[in-house]
């Protein structure tokens, strides 16, 4: 997710039932140049790759990456490997930049170049960690079967696919059913993604596809809670987020913060932002950015 699953929201989302966290989409070619970029695009912390001290569950990061070319991915991975568990390509990002660029879903017409990038990258990493894609469908899924395949023998660990055609929106509904055709030609863990928003509807999912994992993206945007059963995001968890943005505000000192966390419930929360910096012009704001 491009610019969100940075790591405040990363360690929220790693307390209501995530297993696996992505970074946001990084841009290879600036990560291996720039060390700035590097600090703007990754930050972590021990505690995101720890058990869950609440159910013991193990957690493990992924990087995402976009890149067009083998050494330049190579690299990245080479760089961010001490701090996560594994990195992914990217060639599902379907938006008009991406393929200008010759990455997302561009690369969905170049198997052999994917391929290629897949063994640089796992030449970088250790045997423990993982080096995996994320696709769409084609319209012809054979091509997606003979794509999938050859980028597998690479050594691809496992595979997100995201049941859409490249030209096709959110409005149209996922192809469940290629998914699951397609789980029968890999021998590797795949993970379904597409219009995953609450926690029946990721096992419906899974019964659908055949698939080892669901892979939620806009879903837990709107809801980080959503692995942990809960239909509407919980007022504790917009709580705790809002501490971490609002911890290098103006005024928001030791007390001002546990007065934002002893509220109650999500009506005491609109009371608390609404008395300390007015809602109706954090309306206007969010309208003036087109939120």
């Amino acid at each position: 997710m491009v610019r969100y699953s940075k790591l405040p929201f990363r360690l929220l989302a790693r307390d209501y039932g995530v297993d696996i966290t992505y970074t946001p989409m990084i841009p290879a070619h600036e990560f291996i140049r720039s060390s700035i970029a590097r600090d703007s695009d990754f930050t972590t912390c021990p505690l995101e790759r720890q058990p869950t001290s609440s159910d013991g569950r193990q957690h493990a990061l992924i990087a995402q990456f976009a890149s067009s070319e083998p050494t330049e991915f190579a690299r990245a991975a080479e760089l961010i490997g001490p701090w996560v568990d594994g990195v992914d390509l990217n060639c599902g990002c379907p938006q008009s930049w991406a393929m200008k660029e010759g990455i997302g879903c561009s690369l969905m017409s170049s198997p052999s170049l994917v391929a290629e990038m897949v063994r640089a990258a796992r030449s970088r990493l250790s045997p423990e960690q993982s080096v995996s894609v994320k696709i769409r469908i084609h319209k012809d899924l054979d091509q997606t079967i003979r794509w999938v395949k050859e980028v597998e023998a690479a050594g691809m660990t496992f595979i997100t696919v995201h049941g859409r055609l490249r030209s096709q929106r959110s409005s149209t509904a996922p192809d469940y059913a290629a998914i699951k055709e397609l789980r029968k030609h890999i021998s590797v863990p795949l993970v379904a993604n597409g219009d995953a928003y609450i926690l029946a509807g990721v096992h419906r999912i899974a019964e659908l596809t055949d698939a080892d994992g669901v892979m939620a993206a806009r879903g837990i945007l709107e809801n980080p809670t959503l692995f942990a059963g809960y239909y509407i995001t919980p007022a504790e968890a917009v709580r705790r987020f809002l501490g971490e943005m609002t911890a290098r505000m103006d005024g928001m000192g030791k007390r001002e913060r546990r007065r934002l966390m002893e509220c109650r419930d999500l009506v005491e929360l609109i009371d608390y932002v609404e008395e300390k910096w007015g809602l109706d012009e954090g309306r206007v704001e969010l309208d003036d950015v087109g939120g």
